[in-house]
């Protein structure tokens, strides 16, 4: 778990880069619907988890700093007996406080009014207010029929003055390098995964259905975590269905000579894990399905042996275009190296935080720092061969290089096929 002083510490930090005489209110979202009186399953905007450590629905943070001093105060909906018995236990303003380490923790049918006076300069300790920071992320909820640009206006209405500034770039800024607690969330996770994957490889064999593989990752995960959940959708996409890159309906038979591509993971505490393997539905390569397999696994170690502090994203992908490019050319699978870019079609690595792709960067020339977590997923596919291979790591960015969190989840050949040896 982390810690309440880290929440704590990430507001400090949060408030050192805001101006003075602002405020700054992030909400937690509410359930978004899917369709009739359904509802999709709630998810909280991870930016306001990242600073309060709330979960909760219909919940709000406001931050107030002026005339050098910093307040903050969260906002929970109140406790609603009829409500509770139908859609469980929510949480109290004391437990609120010890989850967050917020002190003003007031029933969010307060905000309009703390939001007005701060605007207005009425019944408050500071001057009027004339700089906003809100997350502005497209199709961000504020209430069930309120978005964040509703909101923005209805602030603009109240003072027309008002500067509306993006907090959003400033908030996956903070999150961009990973604490000792965050990181051992990931292990966590990472440990998790291990053990479903195991589990699904030996699910998987000739006759079976993709999406039998894929529950059977989702139940041992969620034996495992406590009900955690998917990092992501699983992806479990065999023979030529290996080839389309987010491939969504597993529900092809698995047959003998394919090639079954999972690409999947466990979360904990919302830190997601994100791992790919290929595996033989056979237990063993065939010569072909060998040689593409080891070119993905070169490319694999070598993007490993690549990244440190001062790389960039934009580096890993052409030093991984390079790469598999020259050895497709040296075995003969393309004639030339421009072909790359027909089996060869994503990028190498992204982010990977409270969100699969976190949003730490959109600059893709911005150098690695340690703490930074990145993908390492080169892949190639031969739709006309039905073979698809992708092997990604998740790898931790270190003072002088990378440690491969994923590095016991198996991925060597023989490791491979002496894991079915032993099972068939």
């Amino acid at each position: 778990m982390i810690p309440v002083n880290e929440f704590q510490n990430r507001r400090a930090s949060f408030f050192s880069l805001m101006e003075d005489n602002s405020f700054a209110i992030l909400f937690s979202g509410v359930p978004k619907k899917c369709s009739a009186d359904e509802s999709y399953p709630f998810e909280v905007n991870r930016n306001f988890y990242y600073l309060t450590g709330i979960k909760q629905a219909d919940s709000a943070l406001l931050l107030i700093k002026s005339d050098g001093e910093e307040r903050e105060y969260l906002l929970i909906s109140p406790f609603d007996p009829v409500k509770e018995k139908w859609y469980g236990k929510r949480l109290t303003p004391a437990e609120a406080s010890a989850e967050s380490g917020i002190r003003n923790v007031l029933l969010n049918s307060a905000l309009a009014s703390r939001v007005e006076s701060t605007l207005t300069g009425s019944f408050s300790d500071f001057p009027a207010i004339t700089k906003a920071y809100l997350d502005l992320e497209k199709e961000q909820k504020v209430a069930e029929d309120t978005d964040i640009e509703d909101y923005c206006n209805s602030l603009k209405i109240l003072s027309p003055v008002i500067a509306i500034k993006d907090a959003y770039p400033l908030l996956v800024g903070l999150r961009r390098n990973k604490s000792e607690n965050e990181v051992d969330e990931f292990r966590v996770a990472v440990d998790v995964t291990k053990i479903g994957i195991a589990s699904a490889m030996a699910k998987i064999r000739p006759g079976v259905y993709e999406y039998e593989v894929a529950d059977e990752f989702h139940r041992v995960i969620n034996d495992n975590s406590g009900y955690q959940g998917v990092s992501f959708p699983t992806i479990l996409a065999s023979g030529v269905n290996a080839t389309c890159l987010h491939y969504p309906t597993p529900l092809s038979r698995i047959k003998s000579g394919d090639l079954v591509l999972m690409d999947l993971g466990s979360r904990h505490n919302f830190y997601c894990a994100d791992v790919s393997r290929t595996v033989p539905a056979d237990g063993v390569f065939t010569p072909m399905q060998r040689t593409i397999y080891n070119i993905v696994l070169g490319a694999n170690k070598a993007v490993a042996n690549f990244a440190r502090p001062g790389r960039t994203i934009a580096e890993l992908q052409s030093f991984t275009v390079e790469y598999l490019a020259s050895e497709c050319l040296s075995k003969r699978l393309i004639q030339d190296k421009e072909e790359i870019k027909n089996y060869y079609f994503h990028g190498v690595s992204h982010h990977i935080g409270l969100d699969t792709h976190d949003p730490v960067d959109a600059d893709k020339n911005k150098p690695l720092t340690p703490g930074c977590i990145i993908s390492d997923e080169p892949g190639l596919y031969f739709k006309e061969l039905g073979i698809g291979v992708r092997i990604e790591d998740d790898l931790l960015i270190t003072e002088d290089g990378c440690e491969v969190l994923t590095k016991d989840i198996i991925k060597e050949v023989d490791e491979i096929e002496a894991f079915y040896q032993e099972r068939r």
